[in-house]
């Protein structure tokens, strides 16, 4: 088993690891998570670096303490920003970059301001921001008592702020960059000082996952240190037990010349201060409810900002490091034009799943093909990958065929197939207009889900809830409920994990339609 990971442009690789240790497993209560429409944008796409200029101005500051983080070998830490510039505007704005030296040396000269009438430098930094904040966040930036005031003219002639930034350990040095302009004209004008790590290569947030069999877990975690550095391993024991074993791992690192899409020459590596977590927060209150999480698809809505990924299993490590986080394969990990997928769209912005299924381990037979079988107590969860071809005669066709004939339906009476877009029933608006309430051709799986009895299907892709009636052909099949008896699959949609949230399709309900929620969670 391996790992790879961060772009080229960190200067620094990260190395996922991957460890196989057999263990008893628990029966599982499932919980499936949201996922995506393309409406949804990435906060970082939204700054125009490609147009940014390096303008130092000897009257701007910036200033990050302390420099060292994690002295007691924590992952995360919150830094305070301090910053002074002139003629304070709701422009200015405030950002974390790493490496420290993020791209001011283009074509081996210091970017500065031009002279008057002579041309400028060549716009654009090569790096795009993990984070940034806007300056007037903080109160005192933009008020009279925080900076000089001219005598003549009564205008604030500079103001002061300050901010905290929750920082991670992402393997390299960070520096701060003070920018004015907004995000359409920005234009660099101080760099703090360097801050980094006690130990940047140290390994964080682990992950759990089932491993092959009903009674292995894979453990994952991300680390600087590449295999000729350190020997990866766990250590692990049953618990109540007494004695201590270690397990290999195996290491494996990807770079940007892994992905398959052309770099723009800016955005290379990037992530976005976290918005609200709600959800995140709600799984870790509930945790010891839950015996594993499935998130079915777009993950992280890294769309090619590749330090994001970091973001995001940083985000969810106090759940995933305690139970099995199972993933699928969505639009925002895989597709993308030309690359043998199902649909011919841009929605990875290059990725084409290598971050996926380097960042997260799934006993998939080819994890370039996202679909596996998972077996949690009375559960045998079947995990399509709905960017690729699922139709009659398809090699995914042929597997779901026989990951559900292969349930052991005595001991696992339950059947679960879970994939990211919705291949059975949703009133999505979209699908609506399109006359399908399903994704096209979708519904070629009928005849599977109703050969095997498989009792739930669940999907996530359309940001709503809803759930179905037992269902075969568009009709509710009634069975006989009160015995128990197998009569149709119900359907849910899972889709309210935190991205913008969808409309149901006008008029009456679709008659399979029983329950439907627009609200997250």
């Amino acid at each position: 088993m391996g790992a790879r990971v961060l772009p080229s442009s960190l200067h620094m690789a990260a190395v996922v690891v991957v460890a196989a240790l057999t263990m008893v497993a628990t029966a599982a209560a499932a919980v499936a998570v949201e996922d995506s429409t393309t409406d949804n944008i990435q906060p970082l796409s939204t700054l125009k670096m490609q147009a940014a200029q390096v303008a130092m101005d000897s009257g701007a500051v910036i200033h990050a303490s302390p420099d060292v983080l994690g002295k007691n070998g924590e992952d995360s830490a919150w830094v305070t920003v301090n910053f002074t510039a002139p003629a304070p505007s709701a422009g200015h704005w405030v950002a974390l970059f790493s490496p420290a030296d993020f791209g001011l040396s283009v074509g081996g000269g210091a970017r500065t301001n031009a002279a008057a009438g002579e041309e400028g430098p060549e716009a654009g930094l090569p790096t795009a921001p993990i984070k940034y904040m806007f300056a007037n966040i903080s109160p005192s930036f933009m008020s009279s008592g925080s900076g000089d005031m001219s005598s003549s003219s009564g205008n604030l002639s500079s103001g002061s702020g300050n901010m905290s930034f929750l920082v991670i350990n992402q393997r390299s040095d960070y520096a701060f960059g003070l920018f004015s302009g907004g995000k359409d004209n920005p234009k660099l004008i101080a760099v703090s000082n360097k801050i980094s790590f006690a130990n940047p290569k140290a390994p964080v947030f682990p992950r759990l996952s089932q491993g092959k069999e009903w009674n292995e877990m894979a453990v994952t975690w991300t680390s600087g240190y590449n295999i000729n550095e350190a020997y990866p391993f766990v250590e692990w024991k049953m618990k109540g037990g007494e004695s201590s074993k270690r397990t290999p791992a195996g290491t494996l690192t990807y770079t940007r010349s892994h992905l398959c899409g052309a770099s723009d020459g800016t955005n290379e590596l990037a992530g976005f201060q976290p918005g609200a977590q709600g959800t995140t927060d709600r799984l870790i209150k509930d945790l010891p409810n839950y015996d594993a999480v499935f998130h079915i698809g777009d993950l992280s809505y890294a769309n090619g900002f590749l330090a994001q990924w970091d973001q995001f299993t940083a985000q969810i490590e106090p759940i995933a490091s305690k139970v099995p986080y199972m993933v699928a394969s969505g639009n925002h990990e895989r597709t993308y034009h030309d690359t043998g997928v199902f649909y011919n769209g841009n929605d990875s912005r290059g990725e084409c799943g290598v971050p996926a299924e380097t960042y997260f381990y799934a006993p998939a037979e080819n994890r370039g093909k996202f679909r596996y079988a998972a077996d949690y107590g009375m559960f045998r969860f079947c995990v399509g990958d709905t960017e690729h071809d699922w139709r009659p005669a398809s090699e995914q066709h042929a597997f779901l065929d026989r990951c559900f004939a292969s349930a052991d339906r005595k001991h696992q009476p339950w059947l679960v197939f879970a994939a990211h877009r919705p291949l059975g029933y949703s009133s999505n608006d979209y699908y609506a207009t399109e006359g399908s309430f399903s994704e096209p051709m979708g519904r070629t799986l009928q005849g599977l889900w109703q050969k095997h009895r498989v009792d739930l299907a669940i999907y996530g892709h359309v940001h709503n809830y809803e759930r179905t009636c037992p269902v075969y052909e568009n009709t509710c099949m009634d069975g006989n409920k009160d015995k128990g008896s197998y009569s149709g699959t119900i359907h849910v949609v899972a889709g309210t994990g935190g991205a913008k949230l969808r409309d149901y399709s006008a008029g009456p309900w679709p008659q399979w339609s029983v329950v439907r929620d627009k609200s997250f969670g």
